[in-house]
């Protein structure tokens, strides 16, 4: 939610020239056997661009620029990146993400947002994807913090539900405006 595609154009445009629905194309780069051992750390994400070109009948050449179509209308959000770094004034801020494990170097070095947070569970580097309730259980203890005292923000449902599950607070992060309302009230 802090990096969203805002722009479907240029991967709708890159799923017509493979053949494929976006929908197949997105299921494929996240969901796929690939897709699924890379965010789970099994393989690194340059293993799975790899597996990718091979799946795909494609060039290393021709994987940049895939690469370039299929990130190429995500924006990160500064408004909400901003929203974040003023709570943290007053509010311990963790990250949990299901991510390739390019994400610390993309966060710190691409975005410059790790002064953001002060702990970031990454499923590539834990060896678990939410909504397994270790990773919520993790970073809860790396923040020192119980799941009552705790809010969740996740883009996806089932995420969403696994961090109730622990009996963390959770939004359904639909837009920003919507979630930074339900956060208010939580936090009043």
């Amino acid at each position: 939610m802090l990096v969203r595609t805002e722009d479907h154009t240029s991967r709708e445009n890159l799923a017509i020239r493979l053949g494929i629905s976006r929908t197949e194309l997105e299921n494929l780069v996240f969901a796929g056997d690939s897709g699924h051992r890379a965010a789970l750390g099994e393989i690194k994400v340059e293993q799975h661009w790899q597996n990718l070109c091979s799946i795909l009948g494609l060039s290393i050449e021709e994987m940049v620029i895939f690469q370039r179509d299929f990130w190429g209308g995500d924006r990160l959000d500064n408004a909400l990146i901003e929203y974040i770094r003023a709570l943290h004034t007053h509010y311990k801020i963790g990250l949990i993400s299901n991510a390739f494990s390019d994400l610390r170097l993309m966060i710190s070095n691409d975005w410059n947002i790790e002064d953001a947070f002060d702990y970031m569970t990454i499923s590539s580097e834990v060896g678990i994807m939410k909504p397994d309730p270790r990773i919520f259980q993790m970073a809860l203890e790396r923040l020192d913090v119980h799941p009552q005292e705790s809010i969740f923000i996740d883009d996806f449902p089932h995420n969403v539900d696994g961090a109730q599950n622990i009996n963390m607070h959770a939004i359904h992060f639909q837009t920003r405006d919507q979630t930074l309302s339900e956060l208010e009230n939580l936090l009043n």
